[in-house]
């Protein structure tokens, strides 16, 4: 156990070297380490407990969701009657949609196409039994379809994981350092961003569902005899996004939807000079748009964004290329957020803001004064403890642990992982185990000197001996983080971390550093006696 070739302590040395230097980047300015190289730029992020910073909480809209899948449903119903040709009446009335068909001998035919709508839904183990769609003869020639709870919580989870994925790109796209963005209960999205002081642009950037669709504009009728009540039943009226608001009759069907977006970029008119936004379409997109402004040449369509009207030009000539440009009233800013929005995507259901919350950076210094006042009295205790109770052996066990803590920082730098309160927490508790680690290795050692054992052959007995116990000991440790990183959320997640990496590390100096130490300490003085 004591002994080590050159190689291979050369390998230990080396790595504990490269992990260490990787904390370096953190003790110099962040403006000069950002003429570094690319790959020696890594640092640690402060969390939003340390440098400051904006807390959202935004829940979904559960009624517009469940508006929206009864308006699906109630589609998809009048489609599977017209194909069997069963003529009925249908509406959404009472969280439920409300099928009626004109003759009472089609009911039970009714019923069995309705049926065929309801599909089983599927659990982690597999089919749960639940289904989407309660599909029941209310009588009186009355059918009703109304989703069942576990179908709502089921969309509700969904929509969640969507809205996720969404926000984030979201939140990325604005430029922002180490966002925490993740799910809070049934129907909430927590999103922390450290550094941000002002949130009002995040909200406004949240805030919208950015459903974009291109649809025509029915010039059929104008504006204003369809406000005194003569609009088309293919059509509806919209406003304008710019101020004053003007109305619009735009035609119902989609042309193109956002969905079918594959870049969005903003940028300047060639000729005016003014901010608008390019965007490009994927194949089918492509396909759809070319189809639709060649056979409407001359007419004006209109992109809608959440249900208003944004840019409403006359198509002039097929626009074949699968791409496009808005222009309007825009400012280089609405125009980068527009962009910002279109490549996102839009979101499954309206976000709410119904918490927020700002951090300051006086806050945040404070927590850190504290946390570092905290790590270095119980740094100083152990290294104190360690000297008077292992004398020499404790000189090595706090150089072990010295390395120890630059390699949880080196680790933690490479991965630039957010630093929380409750993660220095986690290193100063990882202090601890590291000196845990060495004390059992120490007792060993004592322990096998009173057998008898000749100094040599003791200390190395006490590593080897020592090794199982410190295994099963770090190892239940670890995956006790483990599930704290699982199951946990935001600070305890920072907490989890630091102590699953300070576990490794603690691991590596304990069964090779210390041991490299002491092994070159016993070639050097051949001792007699062991100074324990």
């Amino acid at each position: 156990m004591l002994y080590f070739t050159r190689w291979k302590a050369l390998a230990i040395i080396l790595t504990a070297l490269v992990v260490c230097l990787c904390a370096v980047p953190n003790f110099f300015p962040e403006a000069q380490v950002k003429s570094w190289p690319a790959w020696a730029q890594r640092r640690l992020v402060l969390g939003l407990d340390l440098q400051g910073g904006s807390s959202l909480q935004l829940e979904v809209d559960a009624a517009y969701l469940k508006k929206q899948r009864l308006d699906s449903i109630r589609a998809d119903a009048q489609k599977v009657l017209r194909e069997a040709k069963i003529l009925n009446r249908s509406e959404v009335r009472n969280d439920a949609v409300e099928v009626r068909p004109r003759e009472a001998s089609d009911v039970p035919a009714a019923l069995t196409k309705l049926r065929e709508l309801s599909q089983p839904l599927g659990g982690l183990m597999g089919p749960s039994g639940a289904r989407s769609l309660d599909v029941t003869d209310a009588g009186g020639g009355l059918i009703k379809l109304s989703m069942s709870p576990a179908a709502i919580t089921d969309l509700l989870r969904r929509t969640i994981e969507q809205s996720i994925q969404i926000v984030e790109r979201r939140v990325n796209e604005l430029g922002t350092v180490e966002p925490v963005i993740q799910r809070q209960g049934a129907d909430r999205i927590l999103v922390q961003v450290p550094g941000l002081q002002d949130p009002t642009h995040l909200k406004e950037i949240l805030g919208k569902t950015a459903k974009m669709e291109f649809r025509m504009v029915d010039e059929s009728i104008s504006p204003d005899q369809a406000q005194q009540g003569r609009t088309p039943p293919d059509s509806e009226i919209l406003m304008s996004s710019s101020s004053p608001k003007i109305p619009y009759v735009i035609k119902k069907q989609v042309l193109v939807s956002g969905g079918e977006l594959t870049d969005a970029q903003p940028g300047f008119d060639p000729q005016t000079q003014e901010p608008v936004v390019n965007f490009k379409f994927n194949t089918i997109g492509a396909r759809k748009f070319a189809q639709a402004t060649s056979e409407n040449v001359g007419t004006r369509f209109a992109i809608v964004l959440d249900n208003e009207v944004i840019s409403a030009p006359v198509i002039r000539t097929p626009i074949t290329g699968g791409q496009g440009q808005i222009s309007g009233s825009f400012t280089v800013q609405s125009a980068n957020d527009l962009a910002v929005l279109m490549r996102a995507g839009a979101l499954p259901a309206p976000l709410t803001v119904v918490e927020e919350r700002t951090v300051g950076p006086g806050l945040g210094q404070d927590s850190i004064e504290k946390g570092e006042l905290a790590a270095y009295v119980g740094s100083i205790l152990v290294v104190v403890f360690m000297l008077v109770t292992y004398r020499l052996f404790g000189v090595f066990a706090n150089i072990a642990v010295c390395i120890n803590v630059a390699m949880i920082f080196g680790l933690l730098s490479l991965l630039s992982a957010t630093l929380t309160l409750p993660g220095i927490a986690g290193i100063v508790l990882t202090v601890g185990i590291a000196v845990d680690s060495n004390v059992l290795i120490y007792e060993r050692i004592r322990e096998e000197l009173r057998g008898g054992r000749t100094p040599i052959s003791a200390i190395d007995a006490g590593f080897s001996r020592a090794l199982a116990t410190i295994l099963d000991s770090n190892i239940t440790t670890f995956i006790a983080a483990a599930v704290l990183f699982m199951i946990g959320t935001g600070p305890v997640r920072g907490f989890a971390v630091t102590l699953g990496i300070g576990i490794i590390t603690t691991v590596f100096t304990a069964f090779t550093m210390t041991r490299l130490i002491v092994a070159w300490w016993v070639q050097w003085k051949r001792p007699k006696t062991v100074p324990i």
